[in-house]
C-alpha cells in the first residue's frame, strides 16, 4: 500500500516508530515532513499530505501532532478525505469497517509506540464493509463543500 505521512514537532518522534514499521509491513510511503522536533505549524504538513491523499496519488494517509486533533481537523477539511482520530485500536477497527476512513491521526503526546503501532496495523489491516455503511459514506460525501 502506498501511504502519505507527516507530522509536527509534537509528533515528528512517533512518527519515526510508524516509518519502520510501515517499512517493516512493507509498504511503500512518502514522509512529508516534518524532518525534526524543531517548532512549525502542523497545517503546513497536515494539508498537502491529505491533498495527495484525495487525489489518489496515495491509498492512505497517516497524520501526527502532539494530540492527533489539529491534524485531523485540517485533513476534513479537504474534499475527499474521511480522517479518523484514533486513540485505541478498537476504533482503528471500527473507522475502517464503518467509515472506510482514508486518512488516520494520532496523538503523538497521547498514547504510546506500542498502541499507535497496533492502530496502524489493525487500521492498514482492515477492510471496509460496504452495504449499509456505503449510504452513510455518500451522505457524508454530498455535503461535501
Amino acid at each position: 500500500m502506498k501511504i502519505a505521512i507527516a507530522s509536527d514537532h509534537g509528533g515528528f518522534e512517533l512518527k519515526q516508530h510508524i516509518m519502520a514499521l510501515l517499512t517493516e509491513l512493507g509498504h511503500e510511503y512518502t514522509d512529508f515532513g516534518c524532518y525534526s522536533t524543531d517548532s512549525m505549524d502542523y497545517p503546513d504538513v497536515a494539508f498537502p499530505a491529505a491533498e495527495a491523499v484525495a487525489r489518489n496519488e496515495y491509498e492512505r494517509g497517516i497524520l501526527i501532532c502532539g494530540t492527533g486533533i489539529g491534524v485531523s481537523i485540517c485533513a476534513n477539511k479537504v474534499r475527499g478525505v474521511r480522517c479518523a482520530l484514533c486513540g485505541d485500536v478498537l476504533s482503528a477497527e471500527l473507522t475502517r469497517q464503518h467509515n472506510d476512513s482514508n486518512v488516520l491521526a494520532m496523538g503523538g503526546r497521547i498514547i504510546g509506540v506500542e498502541t499507535a503501532k497496533a492502530i496502524v496495523r489493525t487500521w492498514l489491516g482492515t477492510e471496509f464493509l460496504g452495504g449499509r455503511h456505503e449510504r452513510r459514506i455518500a451522505k457524508i460525501s454530498d455535503h461535501e463543500l
